[in-house]
């Protein structure tokens, strides 16, 4: 029987190059908004003041879509190690990048066509092209034609110039850009609000300090004109306007391999409806740590071995700087979406102590004790039914929290044709308010809805009309409410109509 060899004897080595169809596996961890903030990343990077995403129409549909920055850009010799499959530079101590891949997984993420165009001080416009391609067989790159490259930097991207330097990140064939032109509006619609959330949230500390300045618009690629831009607001997870609890937020300092790392603990109040409490999912799901690195959020929620998720901690946020002396103890993924924590971190949390010995299950507990109390303050309103289809699922998970729930059917809220005028109708058997497919374009501003649509409308149809659907009849009271109701809605509603036929 052999025994156990603590060394292992070699004979020599061999070339093993990647796979070209490597350019098709990386970055698959990556959705659309985070990968941009990778873009981003590399921007701030470069010391840009400004960032812009645009997105690029032709013929009513979506075409392209890049990131511009004033930043330092880019050398033929730098832009090569840029677009290297894991080419790496020297990086700097502020600096979010590490692996030479964010630029390659980030764009092979999401599309099919990777161009970058970059002008450094004192150098040419230079520019290189990746090509995803099924009869691709080498890692050649294209080289862009010098003068096209100066053009494209040189276009009036309305952002601040620096020496007359940046980079332009330009995408084609974007796996999430529909090809039916009829669903650009939607796509545009939603791809900037979750770009809002996303990069507010991520980039918070920089935008609040003036460290950048990240816009959105879209561009007509017919006419060249570009519409409004949208300046990104910082969405701070920790600006409450008073703590859950007076005592906090306190820091507990835990001691890592000989390392202090220090612990910001904070508890939001119960109840609360800021969107920076309220962030997309729900707030449950946003509870935990809070990992920064050089002002750049890298990780947000999740306790990391240190908890397991109780609904009621959702008021509880720690946020923990990875800064130079302790970025060792802590492993970013090459996304930069997550941090990963040693075997070790969870006993030296729980050891962790703020200046007046208070420990972290102090915390933990002081942090439940706020939500059980916000909870008590919902006994006195009236249960109503259950929001249904037809209700957007972020609205009915406000309407969930917000109140006490009955065990009955759901109450639905859905369009279908009216012989009449009427905005709407109450079916008490099917559980519905129907309204009027009449005025549909007309309350969602001439677009086509899906069955979701109208979140404000129906939402106040909920609120005013759902205790209609209580009881075996209908009492004097509430057929008198009805009527008024019915004609003020079905009045206003025919203002937003012909409104809506005059501007059209």
């Amino acid at each position: 029987m052999s025994v156990w060899a603590d060394q292992v004897p070699t004979a020599g080595v061999i070339e093993l190059p990647p796979d070209v169809r490597s350019l098709d596996s990386i970055g698959r961890n990556h959705s659309l908004e985070s990968a941009l903030a990778d873009i981003v990343d590399n921007s701030i990077d470069a010391g840009a003041t400004e960032v812009l995403v645009r997105l690029v129409t032709s013929a009513g549909a979506l075409r392209a879509l890049c990131v511009v920055d004033n930043g330092k850009g880019m050398s033929p010799e730098i832009i090569d190690t840029a677009m290297t499959l894991g080419g790496r530079r020297d990086y700097g101590h502020q600096d979010l990048g590490r692996f030479g891949l964010g630029l390659k997984a980030a764009s092979f993420s999401q599309a099919g066509c990777l161009t970058v165009l970059s002008k450094a001080e004192g150098a040419s416009a230079v520019g290189r092209r990746w090509h995803q391609s099924a009869d691709r067989h080498t890692f050649a790159c294209d080289i862009v034609d010098e003068s096209f490259a100066d053009r494209q930097l040189r276009r009036d991207w309305r952002i601040s110039e620096s020496a007359g330097t940046g980079t332009v990140v330009r995408w084609d064939d974007v796996h999430a850009f529909p090809t039916n032109p009829d669903l650009a509006d939607e796509v545009i619609s939603r791809t900037v609000s979750s770009l809002q959330a996303h990069l507010g949230l991520m980039f918070h500390r920089l935008l609040t300090d003036g460290r950048a300045k990240v816009m959105i618009d879209v561009e007509d690629g017919d006419t060249g004109m570009a519409g409004p831009r949208t300046v990104l607001q910082p969405i701070d997870p920790f600006a409450y306007p008073v703590s859950g609890r007076p005592e906090w937020p306190k820091d507990l300092i835990a001691e890592i391999n000989g390392t202090k790392v220090t612990l910001q603990c904070h508890i939001w109040p119960g109840r609360s409806t800021d969107r920076r409490f309220r962030l997309p999912g729900g707030a449950e799901s946003w509870q935990g740590l809070y990992f920064y690195r050089n002002g750049r959020l890298l990780h947000a929620g999740g306790w990391e071995g240190v908890h397991a998720p109780d609904r009621r901690l959702q008021l509880a946020r720690v946020a923990i700087d990875i800064t130079g002396d302790v970025a060792g103890l802590f492993t970013m993924n090459a996304e930069k979406t997550r941090v990963g924590v040693g075997p070790d971190f969870a006993h030296a949390v729980a050891a962790a102590r703020s200046a007046d010995g208070v420990a972290i299950a102090d915390y933990l507990q002081a942090a439940q004790d706020a939500y059980t109390r916000s909870q008590q303050r919902t006994r006195s309103r009236a249960k109503v039914m259950p929001p249904g289809r037809g209700i957007d699922p972020k609205v009915r998970r406000e309407i969930e929290e917000e109140l006490p729930l009955l065990h009955e059917d759901e109450l639905q809220i859905r369009w279908m044709q009216f012989a009449g005028d009427d905005f709407f109708d109450i079916d008490r058997d099917a559980g519905t308010i129907w309204l009027n497919q009449a005025y549909r374009k007309a309350v969602n501003g001439g677009r086509r809805g899906g069955l979701n649509d109208a979140p404000l409308i129906k939402s106040l149809l909920f609120l005013l009309a759902e205790q209609i659907f209580h009881g075996a009849h209908l009492g004097p009271r509430d057929k008198d409410n009805l009527e008024m109701w019915q004609a003020i809605l079905t009045a206003a509603a025919q203002v937003e109509k012909s409104n809506r036929e005059e501007r059209s």
